[in-house]
């Protein structure tokens, strides 16, 4: 009767060990899921931040290209809302217009010699790319943390507990824009 009695408490204890351990890493990686996507808004508002310098210095020198930047700005604006209202879908779309914008910026770029060889917009020109980069490896390190996430939920023994706390399937970081997927061409 004690030995039955040990093999229930050893199996209620090795339940419970379980149970336990698998909630606190699910929370673990849900919350890196949560980390990884506050470091995306964090490197978009630097984004945000960064380019009303490279307008107002584009404008100096090419003042008649006012589409390119009314279209920089319409798509810093919509940046900002996306990055306040958390929600990925519509970072995902800010992300899209930023990326379009940029390319009108460096459009501009090519189309005047003096203003590629002036040191602040060069200046400004590398950090929109260092931005870029940084933008880049914080959506990676996000879907990285989704990967882990959903495969978390997936797996046994965790995937029984998953289901009774609400955890569900989470999405990856994609672009929406076949137009970003795409390298772009540079030309000399």
């Amino acid at each position: 009767m004690i030995i039955l009695l040990i093999i229930i408490a050893i199996i209620v204890i090795f339940v419970l060990w379980l149970f336990i351990g698998g909630r606190n890493h699910l929370v673990r990686l849900s919350n890196g899921v949560d980390n990884a996507f506050a470091q995306i808004s964090t490197q978009l508002q630097r984004r945000y931040d960064l380019i009303p310098n490279l307008v107002e210095t584009v404008k100096g020198y090419a003042a008649h290209e006012s589409s390119t930047f009314d279209k920089v700005t319409e798509a810093r604006a919509t940046a900002g809302k996306a990055i306040q209202s958390g929600s990925a879908s519509d970072v995902q779309a800010a992300q899209d217009a930023m990326g379009q914008a940029r390319l009108a910026i460096n459009a501009v770029a090519e189309n005047y010699p003096d203003l590629k060889a002036n040191q602040n917009f060069l200046q400004l020109q590398e950090e929109l790319t260092s931005t870029e980069n940084k933008v880049s490896f914080a959506r990676q390190a996000f879907n990285d943390a989704v990967m882990s996430y959903n495969n978390g939920i997936q797996v046994f023994p965790t995937v029984l507990i998953a289901g009774m706390f609400g955890y569900h399937k989470k999405d990856s970081f994609t672009l929406e824009n076949d137009a970003a997927k795409e390298a772009p061409k540079v030309q000399f």
